[in-house]
């Protein structure tokens, strides 16, 4: 690619998270713009014109009948066609928290067989029983397709949510999902570095502790930890102890996953 990549970030009806991922897409190298669901659905062919989609974190029409689901149902009968032709052209798509919840609710996520648009997941209420505000560990799955999270091991990110709790009702579905490497990330103890059930570790109780998956493709990926809430070292409620700054950006961790999503765009488009 000779330009550097477009990005659609969705906003509206209670998404807020469009300041913080805009900065962390131009911080990676991309052309980040904010795009209402009103204008997408006024004019859905102008999701052709970008290389990439975010969802991004908030409380999407207040998170009525579930987080997600409201937002995930526009989409479904509006932007049906256009979605699935944007993951066929080889684009990526990224949700974070409550875009995570829309992924997932449309059916995005986890893709399999390439059906995008029928649920065979949820994020249900955290075990604990309300929302979590507070800073994790995850580990990535080497062995996943994900472009977003290459070389990547651990990283400490925050979590602001009351429904993160992934699960799937068919064990069928999450064997297939293991062994596709669909799950891309995993929360852990920190001292142990290996997945948890255990709170405040794994926050909200995900079934094999499940931070985020990805489709077959590795191309579409969605997380409930934050990685655009830590794109300076100075983000880290920890930072003055632990001076824990990213590889070569010299920013907070989390820009290196989009980093990692401009640099399969300028190398595959």
């Amino acid at each position: 690619m000779n330009r550097r990549p477009r990005i659609l970030i969705l906003t509206g009806y209670g998404l807020n998270c469009e300041a913080e991922s805009h900065y962390a897409w131009e911080l990676a190298g991309a052309l980040p713009e904010r795009v209402h669901l009103n204008d997408l659905l006024a004019q859905p062919t102008c999701l052709n014109e970008y290389d990439g989609l975010m969802l991004i974190g908030g409380f999407s029409y207040g998170d009525h009948m579930t987080s997600g689901h409201v937002f995930a149902t526009r989409l479904r009968h509006r932007l049906k066609e256009p979605l699935q032709q944007f993951i066929d052209d080889g684009k990526l798509v990224l949700g974070v928290c409550n875009g995570f919840q829309i992924m997932v609710k449309l059916g995005l996520l986890p893709g399999l067989d390439g059906d995008y648009f029928h649920q065979r997941a949820a994020l249900m209420p955290n075990d604990i029983g309300h929302f979590q505000n507070i800073w994790v560990e995850v580990r990535f799955e080497a062995l996943s397709p994900c472009v977003f999270t290459r070389g990547l091991d651990r990283l400490a990110l925050p979590i602001r949510h009351g429904e993160g709790r992934f699960y799937v009702a068919q064990q069928r579905t999450l064997q297939r999902l293991e062994c596709a490497g669909g799950v891309v990330c995993r929360y852990i103890d920190p001292a142990t570095g290996k997945p948890t059930q255990v709170f405040p570790h794994n926050p909200n109780g995900s079934t094999h502790a499940i931070a985020g998956v990805c489709d077959p493709t590795g191309r579409v990926f969605g997380l409930m930890p934050h990685p655009e809430a830590f794109l300076y070292a100075e983000n880290h409620p920890h930072w003055d102890r632990t001076r824990r700054l990213a590889g070569g950006s010299g920013g907070g961790d989390g820009l290196r996953i989009f980093e990692n999503a401009v640099a399969y765009l300028c190398g595959q488009r």
